[in-house]
């Protein structure tokens, strides 16, 4: 099993680096899972991660691409409710990888 130390917690993680319990999360666990993905997160990536986390309050699942980017049109504006913008923050699978560093599970149908 996979896991990861942060604050002096150690931090079980699945197979692909999700949370095994999404409770785990918090900033700190979220700036690690970010490390290993070759990101450093900004205010554009948080901005994500905190609509991701709303989506997943309401729906009560983690958005695959298409959703992600239609809600974050419809909440964040035009500019940024695009594909592009997306990938651009959290190559090269932006619901993937954007939900593990949000602290949600795998969207259902991605790879």
């Amino acid at each position: 099993m996979k896991s990861i130390q942060v604050e002096g917690r150690e931090i079980p993680l699945d197979k692909e680096g999700f949370l095994r319990n999404l409770n785990d999360w918090s900033p700190a666990v979220a700036e690690q899972l970010a490390r290993a993905e070759g990101i450093e997160l900004t205010e554009a990536h948080w901005q994500v991660i905190r609509l991701l986390q709303e989506f997943y309050r309401e729906f009560e699942l983690s958005p695959a691409m298409r959703p992600l980017v239609k809600y974050a049109g419809q909440h964040l504006g035009a500019d940024k409710g695009r594909s592009i913008y997306l990938m651009q923050l959290f190559p090269p699978s932006p619901a993937k990888v954007a939900s593990k560093i949000a602290g949600l599970p795998k969207p259902t149908n991605c790879l």
